[in-house]
């Protein structure tokens, strides 16, 4: 078999589990009893974990020889200060949708978070269309309509108040608005990301060390321009515990496993397999969080995952106009 179909599926099922556990782990930890750790210096950190994972990687590819390594680091990212400005922007990017992510799951239960986040395949597509000037067929404009529908019908249920003391403070207004405005910034820098990976001569490893560089710059900027009083007084790691540096893991390992899948197949492909997330964050969420997916939430969940799916397998044929096969994804 192939090792970029290997590599592509190998990465989509990891960033499925990914996507499901961080997403349940998220609401979790945010919405527990007791103390409540600042948002911003967990993206620091997980910022920190995804530099130091791709280092390693790197150092890896070059089969542990450090003079290559610092050679290729040298070329590559030291002396090239234009592209470190062009990479500048999908980080900064990053680093604000993380911490836009933290609020919206404080504020929204894993499932109808899971199902309103696939608004980014929405502005996806549409900055796809603006940026790279790539159409989109019938039945993917169809599917896009469908996701909006069905995302509208998730938010006619509601959501039932938690006698938890964090999860009854929730506010499912603000984590709507913060879920838009997160999926805006997801579509823009994944496709910027997109462009660079594929149009520059720069692995996708070297990319994450600088992503996670500028991440951990722009992350201690966010903590000291939000959290700076309250980290003064309560110290940086407060609230903290090893569930806590779970989900930094986690999240850290997702930006690594997105960048990979980006790399080996596309910024829309990604989304055919949170389809499978969505599922299994409403499933657990029922064990978990006592969560009652009602009429509108499963029909609304149900047109999501058609309309993700449909998108997937039925993309703009630009050699013909007849009908398209549907791709393979077995």
């Amino acid at each position: 078999m192939d090792e970029d179909i290997v590599m592509k599926w190998f990465s989509l099922i990891f960033l499925t589990v990914q996507n499901v556990s961080l997403v349940l782990m998220m609401r979790y930890v945010r919405t527990r009893p007791g103390d409540l750790f600042f948002t911003s210096t967990a993206v620091v950190w997980s910022e920190f974990f995804k530099f130091f994972m791709s280092l390693l990687i790197l150092l890896y590819t070059f089969k542990m020889n450090i003079k290559k390594f610092l050679t290729h680091l040298r070329e590559n990212v030291i002396n090239d200060p234009w592209d470190w400005l062009l990479i500048s922007v999908p980080a900064i990017l990053y680093v604000l949708q993380n911490n836009l992510l933290f609020v919206a799951i404080s504020n929204l239960d894993a499932a109808t978070f899971q199902v309103c986040y696939q608004l980014k395949l929405l502005t996806t597509a549409l900055f796809f269309r603006l940026m790279l000037g790539k159409p989109q067929s019938k039945v993917q404009w169809f599917s896009l309509v469908l996701l909006f529908v069905g995302i509208g019908l998730v938010q006619l249920q509601g959501t039932k108040p938690s006698s938890n003391s964090n999860a009854s403070q929730q506010n499912p207004t603000v984590g709507i608005i913060v879920v838009i405005v997160a999926s805006l910034m997801s579509g823009f820098s994944g496709v910027y990301f997109e462009k660079l990976l594929k149009n520059t001569p720069k692995n996708v490893w070297i990319r994450n060390v600088q992503l996670s560089t500028y991440g951990v710059v722009f992350g201690l900027l966010t903590v000291f321009s939000t959290d700076k009083t309250r980290v003064i007084s309560k110290g940086f790691f407060f609230g903290y515990d090893y569930l806590v540096w779970i989900v930094i893991i986690i999240q850290s390992v997702g930006g690594l496993l997105v960048a990979v899948v980006i790399k080996y197949a596309d910024n829309i492909f990604k989304g055919f397999a949170t389809t499978v997330a969505i599922v299994l964050a409403a499933l657990i969420s029922m064990f978990l969080f006592s969560f009652e997916p009602g009429f509108y939430f499963s029909i609304g969940a149900s047109m999501v995952i058609i309309a993700t799916i449909c998108y997937s397998k039925y993309p703009y044929d630009a050699t013909s106009k007849t009908p398209q096969e549907p791709i393979n994804t077995v």
